[in-house]
């Protein structure tokens, strides 16, 4: 009795059936219950391309075929070492009413009732309701019921994941002097217990410095120069940190981290442009996260129209880049042909799902708006030849079911800082203006 007992009833939100369909897994041998109004949202849900009609397709498929030919308001196994799965009604019995308390008619009263039917019905059991909606919980909580987020995925340390380029101080002159000379020299603890592998440092003594990445294949240190792409410049040491990395052919993944004015994206798509013999295509794409999260659908136009004030901060890079040449320049003129042909493409991310990335740079920009599940699925589409690159800033997420220690971007960098393929860059110095940087600093 007491070992049945200790397993707890998780009761899910349909916000985290849309951030992980397969959440429901992840509560090892404890029990999850799925409220009958959430079966209503999911409904709704199911229809379109964006991310969450795509999970909200998994699920369905999933306690289909979980269910099979049985009656799903009785618990039913989850699978070997889980616990069990069930739909839960909200028949209160002599208990609160959450839709007396807070009204009727809303979907998350009714699935906090059906939290409180599992009180009343399941003695003895702990019964958590979990969410990605803060205000749910705090309702929740008002009126007695547990309530968490989703943990699964989080990231708990974000002050590592933020952190910047070190600066190794009091390093031997003669080890500085020898990397000017040679360009590369044996590691030999200059680092330390900094070493990562391309991890990008200054080692510095005194008016003594130079910029560096750790090349682990070959335990070297690696000068890193400050070197032009498409007439850019860069005006600082995370520039220059991440143009190397971006023009690195044994860097698959690069993750640019930063606030706005860093020059995350337009250093991206510089190095890209440089690069344009390597690759078959260069795509820049960005996530629509629609004002006040509304479907873009309302809008007039064609399906180009309505994205197209959500592309503009990307077209705006793209001009700039254009504005260092005059109209006439072979350059200028090679840009105009590629975004013709195709070859240079700007659009949203929601329509390249599906595709095989083969031979291509692709760009993805506010990547803090994407969910783990979505960066891993862009990657996974990565064919021969291609790199991929994620920009964004952590503390900017337009998304209401996301935050700093959950978003794709904070859990891409935590999950694969340190392999061979992948590099992590913050930007900190605001580059857009003085103005900006203001802005930055003190509001």
């Amino acid at each position: 009795m007491a070992k049945a007992s200790a397993k707890k009833i998780f009761v899910l939100d349909t916000s985290v059936l849309l951030f992980d369909h397969l959440s429901m897994q992840n509560f090892k041998d404890h029990d999850v219950a799925i409220p009958i109004t959430v079966l209503e949202e999911l409904d709704r849900f199911k229809i379109g391309n964006d991310t969450k009609n795509f999970q909200a397709r998994e699920v369905i498929r999933y306690l289909d075929k979980l269910s099979g030919i049985h009656n799903m308001n009785n618990w039913m196994s989850l699978g070997p070492k889980r616990g069990k799965l069930k739909i839960v009604m909200s028949n209160l019995v002599n208990g609160r009413d959450a839709e007396k308390i807070y009204g009727e008619g809303k979907n998350d009263h009714k699935i906090i009732n059906a939290a409180l039917t599992l009180l009343t019905s399941e003695k003895g059991r702990t019964v958590i309701l979990v969410t990605k909606d803060i205000n749910l919980r705090l309702k929740a909580k008002a009126i007695g019921v547990p309530a968490e987020d989703y943990e699964t995925g989080k990231v708990k340390d974000v002050e590592n994941v933020s952190e910047g380029f070190p600066v190794i101080e009091h390093v031997d002159p003669k080890q500085i002097a020898e990397l000017y000379r040679k360009g590369r020299i044996e590691e030999k603890k200059i680092i330390g217990d900094k070493k990562v592998a391309n991890g990008y440092y200054i080692l510095k003594n005194g008016n003594d410095s130079v910029l560096c990445r750790y090349d682990q294949a070959t335990n070297e240190i690696e000068r890193v120069e400050k070197e032009y792409v498409y007439s850019i410049k860069p005006r600082n040491a995370e520039q220059a940190f991440a143009i190397n990395a971006l023009l690195n052919q044994d860097i698959k993944l690069v993750a640019l981290q930063g606030v706005a004015g860093t020059g995350k994206t337009l250093l991206a798509l510089a190095a890209a442009l440089e690069q344009k013999h390597l690759y078959n295509q260069i795509i820049l794409a960005r996530p629509i996260i629609p004002l006040s999260n509304k479907d873009i659908g309302f809008l007039p136009g064609t399906a180009e129209d309505k994205i197209s004030p959500y592309m503009q901060p990307l077209w705006d890079n793209l001009k700039f880049i254009k504005s260092q040449f005059k109209p006439g320049e072979k350059k200028h003129k090679m840009l105009d042909e590629m975004e013709a042909s195709g070859e240079l493409s700007i659009t949203a991310l929601a329509f390249i799902r599906g595709r095989s990335l083969s031979k291509m740079m692709f760009i993805i920009d506010e990547a803090q708006n994407l969910t783990p599940h979505e960066v891993k699925t862009i990657i996974t589409r990565a064919g021969e030849g291609t790199k991929v690159v994620f920009t964004g800033d952590i503390n900017q997420i337009d998304t209401p079911y996301m935050d700093e220690q959950s978003n794709g971007l904070t859990y891409l960098i935590d999950r694969l800082k340190g392999h061979k393929l992948f590099a992590h860059i913050r930007l900190e110095k605001g580059e857009r203006s003085e103005l900006a940087n203001l802005a930055n600093e003190l509001l």
